[in-house]
């Protein structure tokens, strides 16, 4: 590890390192299980603590990585690992965790590649955010830690690797939750352009692939991704505590080149890696994912949080979820909800 890592995990740590506070635990009831099909469910935003935190911070090397990442409930049950996208981390499942915890899970929620203590083995590494990485960097995680299957579940990038995981190694897949479904990118795809309203809403992704949208990010990304927060969650009314508990993990040497490569090379802009070239090659033909999966649309989807645009992509045990009143992160904004839908597809594989 080179010194400026060093440097920069301190400051992160100091930044960062709070204790967990006491906080109620809730108890889901399985006999409330969705049968398959779509359901609908107005959903109050959730009010956070925003001084609820985890506590130890565990690290791992893992693959191209050491990773960091933290832990709860019971070290022989079964596993759930949730994956946090961007601009958000760790923290948008502080409350998911102990749900799931009390039902005897072993929850494992990881810093994605440029957040947090997550950092590079080496610096000649390339600081590639393509899409491919994320779920290969995850089953390096399971490999370091001796984990043969878990439940994978997340949103924004976290939805989409565990789509990608669930489609290429779909053996060590027990089941999947996928915040607004089907997200496997197709670069050919996304060389079509959209409505304008579409485009639109992809304003930073345009923004991303100039230079001085690198500069701009680099030098406001606490400003820059706390108008993220708003403008994708614009009923959620969490408070400067809440988004600054995330914000410390923007602060990874790492972040800036990893999000804007990410948004780059979904425009073509920028190439991936040889070495994933295989994976990528695989994603491209939009395989259909076989594992037991349930999905969520919200409020972000816009028209498509029926789900009926992707239904087909899951050919396994599947239903779909709509939480009205729910912007895009949906397990900081209704926690139970989505704890809930891990617990129900873990019953899809019984």
């Amino acid at each position: 590890m080179s010194q400026t890592l060093k440097v920069n995990r301190r400051r992160f740590l100091t930044a960062a390192a709070v204790t967990v506070a006491a906080g109620p635990m809730f108890l889901l009831d399985s006999t409330e299980a969705m049968a398959s099909g779509s359901q609908s469910a107005d959903v109050a935003p959730a009010r956070l603590n925003s001084n609820k935190s985890f506590g130890l911070i565990k690290q791992v090397d893992a693959g191209v990585l050491n990773v960091g990442y933290v832990e709860d409930g019971p070290a022989d049950g079964p596993v759930v690992i949730l994956l946090h996208g961007w601009p958000y981390d760790i923290h948008s499942y502080a409350d998911v965790a102990p749900l799931l915890a009390s039902r005897g899970y072993r929850v494992i929620i990881p810093y994605l590649r440029g957040y947090g203590i997550t950092s590079f083995l080496s610096n000649d590494e390339m600081r590639n955010g393509q899409q491919s990485v994320f779920a290969a960097d995850t089953i390096a995680l399971m490999d370091a830690l001796k984990i043969e299957k878990a439940i994978i579940a997340g949103f924004d990038w976290g939805a989409r690797t565990a789509n990608i995981m669930a489609a290429l190694w779909p053996e060590r897949c027990k089941g999947t939750v996928s915040v607004s479904g089907y997200l496997i990118v197709n670069l050919t795809a996304n060389q079509q352009p959209l409505a304008p309203i579409a485009e639109l809403a992809w304003w930073y992704q345009y923004y991303f692939a100039t230079e001085r949208g690198r500069h701009g990010y680099s030098e406001n990304r606490h400003d820059f991704n706390k108008l993220i927060w708003k403008n994708a969650s614009p009923k959620w009314s969490f408070d400067d505590g809440t988004f600054d508990r995330s914000a410390a993990a923007f602060n990874n040497p790492d972040h800036v080149s990893i999000v804007i490569h990410n948004y780059r090379w979904r425009l073509s802009l920028a190439d991936g890696e040889r070495k994933y070239d295989s994976l990528e090659e695989k994603l491209s033909k939009a395989p259909v994912i076989t594992v037991p999966t349930i999905t969520i649309g919200s409020d972000f989807d816009g028209a498509a949080a029926d789900g009926t645009r992707y239904s087909k992509k899951f050919s396994g045990k599947y239903s779909h979820r709509i939480l009205k009143g729910i912007g895009h992160n949906v397990p900081q904004e209704s926690p139970k909800e989505f704890a809930k839908a891990i617990v129900d597809v873990d019953t899809y594989s019984k």
